[in-house]
C-alpha cells in the first residue's frame, strides 16, 4: 500500500492528492449529513383532506405566531406618563414676564417728557407681548384689554402679578396629561373667580390669563413606553411548533393555518427550500478549505504528510459515521442520547498519530459536523450544546495528552475527560432550567463518564491498525519499541555489548540535543537504540566490542574493512525491515553516517601507495533527511571520539565537537535536511554540556599509606 501511495502521489502531486482526498471526504461528510438539513417533505394541497398524520419532525420557533403575540402584548402595555415640575414654574415665570412688561411700558410713559397717546402705548406693549413665544402662552389681548392692564396702578399690577403667578404654580403641583386640559382649565378659572384681589376691570384679561396658563405637565415618555413595549414582547415566550406535534390529523382538511405550519417546517414539497443544503455545502467547503491549508503549508516531508492526512480524513470519516448512527436511534428517547458521543476519540488518534495542530483542528471540525447532524430543529442553526460538549472534551484530552509516555496515560487522560464531562453535563442541564427525575439524572451520569471510556477505549483499539497500515509512528510505539526486551535490542546487548552501551549514551546526547533545537527527542532517542543494530552481524571489526585487544582488520585491506564497516548501515535497515520496523527507524539507521568518508582506513590505503576509488571508502547514504537524523550523525562521532580521548577536560571536548560539526558542514552532509547554523550551534553547545556532564574531573584522593 505504501508503494502504490507513493507512485500515486508522485504521479500527480502532493498539492492535487490533498484535493483529491478531501473532495471525496467532502462528499461523503455531506452525503451523511444531507438527510439532516433535507427533512421529510409531503405533496399536499391547501384544504384538501390529510391522507395521513403528520406529525412534525423538528421543534421550530413558529416567527408569525411568536410576532402576533409579541404585538398583542406590546399593545396591551399603558403609556408611561412623565411628570414635569418644570411647566409650574415656567407659567409662572411668564405670568410674571406679562405684568412686568406692562410696568416697563407705564414706566416708560413716566419718564417721556411728551405725551405719549394711548394708542402707541398699546402698540408698544403688544410688541413686547410678542415676544412671547407663541407656543409657550398662545395669547391674543384685544386693545381695550391692554389698554385697561395700561390705566391700572403699579402696586395693583404687581399685586396681580404675585397673587395669579402663585395660584398657576400651586394648581400646577397636580397631574394634568393633555386629555384632562380643557377640563383643568374650566376648574381654574372657577379657583379664579373665587379669588378676590384682582381688580374689576382687567378681571376677564385675569381669567384669560389664567386658563391660557394651565397646560399639560404630565406627558406620554415615548422612550420609556418603548422600553416597557419592548420589554413586554421580549417576556413573550417564543411560540414553537414542537417535534412530535400534530400538525394534521388523518381525515381532517389541511387548513390555510395547517398549511403555513408545514411550509414553516419546510415539509411541503413544492416548498422545499435549497437553502439549507447550500448552507451544508458551504460548512464543507470551509472545512475542507481549512484541512487543505494545514497540510498544504505544513513544513514536513511528503510521505509524513501524506500518511497524516490520510489518519485525519479516515478518523473524521468514522467520527461522522459514528454520529449519523447514534442521531438515526435517537428520535426514540426522551433524552439527549448525543451525550454518549466519544468527545475526545477524533482528538487523541490524530494527536497520536499525526500532530497536536491537526488534532486541535479535527476537534473544532468534528464539533461543528456535530453541531448539524444531531441539530434538533430549534431556530439556532447547529446544537450547540453537543458543539461544546465535543469541543470542551476534545481539549481536555489534547491538553493531558502533551507528553504520552505509555498507554496508562490514555487511561488517566480518560479521568480528565469524564470530569470535563460530567462539569459540562451540569452546566447544560443547570442552564435549561428544568426539571429530570432519577433516571434522567442517572442517564446523563453514565453517557458522560462512557463517552469518556470509549474515547480511551476506542483509541488504545484503534490505533494499532493505523499503525500498521500506514506504517506511523506514534509516541505510544516509540515508547514500546525503547523497552530493551524488544527482541533486537537483547540481540545487541547479547553479542554486541559495546555497541549496545555506545547507542545508550549516543541517545541520551541526540535526545537533549533535539529537545533543544525543537526536534522530536523521543525519536531520536529510540532511533539511536537501533542506529548501529547492523554491527550484530560482524561485531568483532567493530572496535568497542573488542574486548581481547585482538583487531582483525590488522590483517585485512583497507577496502576489505571498509567494505565490512560501510556495510553495518544497509545491514542494519535490512534487519530493521526484516523486523517490521516503522520506516522513521530504519531511515536513521541508514542516515546516520550519510555519505562520509572512513577517513581512517581512506588514509591507511593511501599511506600504503595503493590507487583507490575514494567512493570506496564513504558510506552509500542517503544523507541525513531529517534534524534528527542530523543530530544522531554528529553524536554518533562526538560519542565515539570523546570516548577514544585521553584525559578528555571542557577545552578538549568543546574543540572536538565543533571540529566534527564543522567536518560535516564542510563535506555537505547537512545538505538535503532543513537544520541552521544557529541550531547546529545549539546541537553544539548541548553534546558539550552533556559530554562534560559525563566526564566530569573527578578528585583524586590520596593514596592510603600502607
Amino acid at each position: 500500500m505504501e508503494k502504490q501511495l507513493r507512485k500515486f502521489t508522485e504521479l500527480i502531486g502532493f498539492r492535487y492528492f490533498i484535493i483529491i482526498i478531501l473532495i471525496l471526504t467532502g462528499a461523503l461528510q455531506f452525503a451523511f449529513m444531507y438527510g439532516n438539513v433535507k427533512g421529510v417533505t409531503y405533496d399536499f394541497k391547501p384544504l384538501q383532506l390529510a391522507p395521513e398524520t403528520v406529525r412534525s419532525t423538528k421543534t421550530i420557533e413558529d416567527t408569525y405566531k411568536t410576532q402576533q403575540e409579541r404585538e398583542r402584548a406590546a399593545n396591551a402595555v399603558e403609556p408611561v406618563y412623565q411628570f414635569s415640575e418644570d411647566v409650574a414654574k415656567q407659567r409662572a415665570a411668564i405670568i410674571t414676564s406679562l405684568f412686568d412688561y406692562v410696568l416697563e411700558v407705564k414706566k416708560d410713559v413716566a419718564d417721556s417728557k411728551e405725551p405719549i397717546p394711548v394708542v402707541d402705548q398699546v402698540t408698544q406693549l403688544r410688541k413686547k407681548f410678542e415676544s412671547i413665544d407663541e407656543g409657550q402662552m398662545p395669547l391674543n389681548f384685544t386693545d381695550s384689554q391692554l389698554e385697561g392692564l395700561l390705566t391700572q396702578s403699579e402696586a395693583d399690577l404687581t399685586r396681580t402679578s404675585t397673587q395669579l403667578s402663585k395660584s398657576v404654580e400651586e394648581y400646577l403641583q397636580k397631574s394634568i396629561r393633555p386629555e384632562n386640559v380643557f377640563v383643568a382649565q374650566n376648574d381654574f378659572e372657577a379657583t379664579i373667580r373665587g379669588q378676590r384681589g384682582y381688580p374689576d376691570r382687567i378681571f376677564n384679561t385675569v381669567v384669560l390669563i389664567a386658563r391660557t396658563s394651565i397646560i399639560e405637565n404630565e406627558t406620554i415618555s415615548e422612550e420609556q413606553t418603548k422600553a416597557r413595549k419592548e420589554q413586554a414582547k421580549e417576556s413573550v415566550e417564543p411560540t414553537r411548533i414542537l417535534q412530535g406535534q400534530i400538525i394534521v390529523q388523518e381525515g381532517q382538511i389541511i387548513d390555510n393555518e395547517a398549511y403555513r405550519q408545514l411550509e414553516l417546517l419546510g415539509m411541503i414539497s413544492n416548498k422545499t427550500s435549497l437553502k439549507p443544503i447550500a448552507g451544508l455545502i458551504i460548512l464543507t467547503l470551509l472545512q475542507m478549505m481549512f484541512m487543505f491549508i494545514l497540510f498544504e503549508r505544513w513544513q514536513a516531508d511528503e510521505r509524513k504528510k501524506r500518511n497524516a492526512l490520510l489518519v485525519t480524513v479516515i478518523v473524521y470519516s468514522l467520527s461522522i459515521l459514528l454520529m449519523k448512527f447514534i442521531s438515526l436511534v435517537a428520535g426514540g428517547f426522551d433524552v439527549t442520547i448525543a451525550f454518549l458521543f466519544p468527545t475526545a476519540l477524533a482528538t487523541m488518534l490524530v494527536r497520536l498519530l499525526a500532530d497536536e495542530r491537526t488534532a486541535v483542528l479535527v476537534t473544532a471540525l468534528t464539533a461543528a459536523s456535530a453541531g448539524v447532524i444531531f441539530q434538533e430543529g430549534y431556530s439556532s442553526v447547529m446544537q450547540m450544546e453537543i458543539t461544546l460538549y465535543i469541543i470542551f472534551g476534545g481539549f481536555a484530552s489534547l491538553f493531558f495528552l502533551r507528553n504520552v509516555e505509555k498507554r496508562s496515560h490514555i487511561l488517566q487522560a480518560v479521568g480528565v475527560i469524564s470530569f470535563v464531562n460530567l462539569a459540562f453535563i451540569a452546566f447544560y442541564l443547570l442552564m435549561t432550567q428544568s426539571s429530570y427525575d432519577l433516571k434522567e439524572l442517572i442517564f446523563y451520569l453514565i453517557a458522560a463518564l462512557l463517552s469518556a471510556l470509549l474515547s480511551g477505549a476506542l483509541t488504545m483499539g484503534l490505533l494499532p491498525f493505523f499503525e500498521s497500515a500506514f506504517g506511523l509512528l506514534s509516541s505510544l510505539r516509540l515508547i514500546e519499541l525503547s523497552n530493551p526486551n524488544h527482541p533486537l535490542l537483547k540481540k545487541l546487548l547479547m553479542e554486541a555489548p559495546g555497541t549496545y552501551h555506545h547507542s545508550v549514551m549516543v541517545a541520551n546526547l541526540a535526545e537533549a540535543a533535539c529537545e533543544e533545537i525543537g526536534a522530536d527527542g523521543l525519536l531520536a532517542r529510540v532511533g539511536c537504540y537501533y542506529h548501529d543494530i547492523g554491527k550484530t552481524k560482524r561485531p568483532a571489526f567493530f572496535i568497542e566490542n573488542q574486548m581481547s585487544g585482538i583487531n582483525p582488520h590488522d590483517s585485512l585491506p583497507p577496502e576489505t574493512s571498509a567494505e565490512i564497516i560501510i556495510a553495518h548501515t544497509t545491514d542494519g535497515a535490512d534487519m530493521l525491515q526484516h523486523y517490521k520496523m516503522p520506516q522513521e527507524i530504519i531511515d536513521i539507521a541508514l542516515q546516520h553516517h550519510g555519505t562520509s568518508l572512513l577517513k581512517f582506513f581512506w588514509y591507511k590505503a593511501k599511506e600504503e601507495g595503493e590507487s583507490m576509488d575514494e567512493a570506496k571508502f564513504r558510506y552509500p547514504g542517503p544523507k541525513p533527511q531529517t534534524k534528527e537524523a542530523a543530530v544522531i550523525s554528529v553524536a554518533d562521532s562526538v560519542e565515539a571520539a570523546v570516548r577514544s580521548m585521553k584525559e578528555p577536560n571542557a577545552e578538549k571536548i568543546r574543540k572536538l565537537v565543533r571540529a566534527i560539526i564543522d567536518d560535516r558542514v564542510q563535506d555537505n552532509q547537512f545538505d538535503e535536511c532543513d537544520i541552521s547554523i544557529k541550531e547546529l550551534k545549539c546541537i553544539e553547545r548541548v553534546l558539550c554540556e552533556t559530554m562534560n556532564g559525563i566526564f566530569h574531573s573527578r578528585i583524586e584522593y590520596p593514596k592510603a599509606d600502607k
